[in-house]
């Protein structure tokens, strides 16, 4: 590993006077760049330091004594910084994978949801070291908000075209609803960029958000977590396909799940996400309308309001789960 060393400084930035070119991949919510670096016009490495302040130390972690349990679908780590690096100077060289495609296509869908099965059916007494929760608020948590805040969702769905019974009807059966409390190994952050093809190999990528939490985490994440720069269509069909992949695999595994319990959490969950989804998403819309932040978001107007409406999309058809006479119409 000590051979990728001296392509970093000592305050963990790139060498310059090593590297031919560079170019940046995505910068980070520290403001931190992930660059692809070229030592040789063919030669070629992905520089990644702490993107995210909170979790120093979780990728490497995650690396060392999560990823050897899966099958190599993740960039290999090449090199990292050292042991006593603060934060600011912590970073890792990882495999390029080169050009990758975020194909949102049925096929590729269909492969990743049996890769999310595989790592889910692990005995998590092996990751004792992950963490109960990644960076966003538990689905409890989500839901709890969603109460707090109740009378500015329903003003937020009656603009979106969801009538006061429809989100009335949610509320009621959010009050009876619970989770199953089983956990699993959980990629933590399994939006629509964090998988892509390499070539003709799927790749699951950025596994720093790692930790222990229920099924529906990831399987929401791959099906149904809106990304505004990765902007698709899912429908109906497709995720009952994609549900029923993952319980077939899980069954292939040894892990067998009533299939008609399970659909009904999903669409539960996902309808909780989802209105916690539009809400965070709403509130970014109205920062960028602000002089003051309009040149610190992240996103555009025009990638949010795209967000937005897939979000709202899936909020539509996943609120249709949970009733019992279309379930039942779709599952005949």
């Amino acid at each position: 590993m000590n051979l990728f060393h001296h392509y970093v400084n000592a305050d963990g930035t790139l060498n310059d006077t090593l590297v031919q070119n560079r170019e940046i991949l995505y910068t980070g919510t520290n403001g931190r760049d992930v660059e692809r670096f070229y030592v040789l016009p063919s030669e070629s490495y992905v520089f990644k330091p702490l993107t995210n302040d909170e979790q120093e130390g979780r990728e490497r972690w995650v690396y060392e004594h999560v990823l050897p349990s899966l099958p190599p679908i993740y960039p290999r780590l090449l090199a990292y910084s050292g042991p006593g690096t603060d934060g600011g100077g912590e970073w890792m060289i990882l495999e390029d994978l080169g050009p990758l495609h975020h194909l949102h296509e049925e096929e590729t869908m269909l492969q990743a949801v049996g890769f999310v099965a595989w790592w889910h059916a692990l005995p998590t007494e092996r990751f004792t070291g992950l963490p109960l929760r990644g960076p966003k608020p538990l689905i409890e948590e989500m839901a709890s908000e969603l109460y707090e805040r109740k009378p500015e969702v329903l003003k937020l769905c009656s603009s979106l075209g969801f009538s006061e019974q429809q989100v009335q009807r949610i509320y009621v059966k959010l009050e009876h609803q619970s989770f199953a409390q089983q956990l699993v190994l959980s990629h933590g952050d399994l939006h629509p960029g964090n998988y892509a093809l390499s070539g003709e190999r799927l790749m699951v990528l950025d596994w720093e958000h790692a930790h222990l939490n229920i099924p529906l985490w990831d399987v929401y994440h791959l099906i149904d977590m809106s990304h505004p720069l990765f902007p698709r269509r899912m429908t109906s069909d497709l995720r009952i396909r994609m549900l029923d992949t993952y319980l077939e695999q899980l069954e292939l595994l040894g892990i067998r799940m009533d299939r008609a319990a399970f659909l009904l959490e999903y669409g539960m969950f996902a309808v909780i996400f989802s209105l916690w989804m539009i809400l965070l998403i709403h509130s970014d819309l109205q920062r960028i309308g602000s002089d003051v932040h309009r040149n610190s978001n992240k996103w555009s107007k025009e990638q949010l309001k795209a967000q937005l409406k897939e979000t709202s999309a899936c909020l539509s058809e996943c609120a249709a789960m949970m009733e019992w006479d279309k379930f039942n119409a779709v599952n005949k």
